[in-house]
């Protein structure tokens, strides 16, 4: 009562204040309720009525007849003619639903059972935006009231998924896809990956079939994998001849080595990212990392990197190892895409006994030198494959590679690795340009490439001029934001400094983009 005249409005009061008053007067005020409605889902009143019209309600229909025994003086209602009937209509379908998290193990009936104590309260609940009072908050109210908690800790709302129109999806409009037809279509993984791939924490989601398409591909890369190391395992066990390459971890003695320290690292940097996009909610977020660590780095860069010759077979050692990558990224997908996920697992380990979704590997800390070292090597195959495609050298020609940088160890972990991708008969380092090759500039080192083939020196001229113009006009913006004194003055000084490094590498760039022009000419 004291709330009345502030629910009313008749004190003025700041809107959360009100809003906070409301609150706490539904939940502490609570009032036993019901709204009858009939051929609603719900739970059906426990009301049986005799044929006088007299109203008993109990749990069972058993003791409601025992309360007409105990009424009449033990008349039996079966000899006197039996119910009239039950009450047909039902509690209304949130009432049903706001004692969810108790009644679910008979926890009012029974609040010291052990299974009500265990799960109660969970972790969180599941649900959208469209029934944050009707459900939510009454289950909040409901385990206030009657466990003295509230049922969950967090609340997880999903956006409302609509077609590509941004209509909400109703069978009135037509718009909503059969989803056993997707299923049959795409695969049951397939359209959990496509959902979930596009659907963003808090935002609707605009649903596409392409979406699901690439679930599908996603998973057809998958099996691929599955069967590439099925072959490898069968060379491994087989008579031909192992790759012959150091074991000893010395920089770039070995490409296996630097391969699996590399991947390794990658891996758990990985797993400490989704662990935290998972604390956060990001569900998308973390399958679209996961997919991109299966697809891009594990299938696309390290599959390529360990794969043998024709005739030669991985050491035993290194198709262990890579099993086990292939393992955990199966558990770390697993959560998304359960199906296919545990069928790989089995095939992939002969672990018949064991389920991938009872595996879980906490993550290590990464190794950052060789994740930077990974990014150079990525970075290195992708800019000289490029300029071999643009003037025409064959994958199948080798060349050999002048890197001039300021510093050349940086390149040795992985340089055998790198001729290797690259089809180079030598790398070697140089203090200066070397005339009438093709330069190539990487961030602040440069690429000289030596080759048999007969270059078109107008097409590689073309393209550093393209770059060189690219990075003044960059050069340019840059310097604008450094000579305005307000931004210098008001930005944070890492942003600041931020800009004057970027100043610095275009700078590098432009300089060696010159000189290579000037050796073309």
């Amino acid at each position: 009562k004291a709330l009345e005249p502030v629910l009313a409005g008749d004190i003025k009061i700041h809107p959360e204040e009100r809003f906070l008053a409301t609150y706490k007067y539904w939940l502490e005020g609570v009032k036993d309720w019901c709204i009858s409605r009939q051929l609603w889902w719900g739970q059906r009143i426990p009301a049986w009525y005799d044929q006088a019209g007299n109203v008993y309600v109990a749990e069972t229909e058993e003791q409601a007849k025992k309360e007409y025994e105990d009424k009449t003086g033990g008349s039996s209602i079966d000899q006197d003619g039996g119910w009239a009937q039950q009450d047909e209509d039902v509690l209304d379908t949130w009432f049903s639903s706001w004692l969810w998290p108790m009644e679910v193990f008979k926890g009012i009936s029974n609040p010291g059972n052990p299974d009500i104590n265990y799960y109660y309260p969970t972790s969180v609940v599941v649900t959208g935006q469209d029934i944050i009072f009707f459900w939510v908050a009454r289950m909040i109210m409901a385990g206030e009231t009657y466990q003295n908690e509230k049922p969950f800790r967090h609340v997880y709302f999903t956006g409302m998924v609509r077609d590509k129109q941004g209509r909400k999806m109703s069978k009135s409009l037509g718009n909503s896809p059969d989803l056993l037809e997707l299923i049959q279509k795409f695969g049951a993984d397939a359209v959990r990956f496509g959902i979930l791939i596009s659907a963003p924490a808090g935002n609707d989601l605009l649903f596409d079939e392409s979406s699901c398409d690439q679930g599908r591909s996603f998973n057809n890369k998958l099996w691929n994998a599955l069967k590439l190391l099925k072959i490898w395992e069968e060379r491994t066990t087989g008579q031909v001849q192992p790759v012959q390459e150091s074991t000893t971890p010395e920089p770039g003695s070995s490409t296996h080595h630097f391969a699996t320290d590399w991947f390794d690292a990658r891996l758990n940097e990985v797993k400490a990212t989704v662990e935290k996009l998972y604390d956060e909610f990001k569900l998308s977020e973390a399958l679209k990392t996961i997919y991109s660590l299966i697809w891009d780095d594990f299938c696309s860069w390290y599959l390529e990197w360990i794969k043998p010759g024709i005739d030669e077979a991985l050491p035993p050692g290194l198709y262990e190892k890579s099993i086990g990558f292939y393992e955990s990224l199966l558990q770390l997908l697993h959560p998304f895409m359960p199906f296919i996920t545990e069928e790989i697992y089995h095939q992939l380990s002969h672990k018949q006994d064991d389920l991938c979704v009872k595996q879980h590997e906490p993550a290590h800390a990464d190794s950052s030198p060789v994740l930077v070292a990974g990014e150079m090597l990525k970075q290195s195959i992708t800019a000289i494959r490029d300029i071999r495609v643009r003037n025409g050298i064959k994958p199948k020609d080798p060349v050999k590679i002048f890197i001039q940088t300021a510093s050349p160890a940086s390149y040795q972990p992985f340089i055998r690795l790198l001729a290797r991708q690259i089809n180079a008969d030598e790398i070697s380092f140089a203090d200066a340009p070397v005339t009438g090759a093709i330069t190539v500039v990487l961030n602040k080192d440069r690429f000289f490439i030596q080759t048999e083939t007969v270059i078109n020196s107008g097409v590689q001229k073309e393209q550093m001029m393209k770059d060189l113009n690219y990075y003044q006009g960059f050069l340019k913006s840059v310097e604008t934001k450094l000579n305005n004194e307000r931004f210098v003055q008001n930005a944070k000084p890492e942003v600041v400094e931020s800009e004057r490094n970027k100043k610095q590498d275009a700078l590098q760039k432009i300089q060696a983009l010159e000189e290579g022009l000037a050796g073309l000419s």
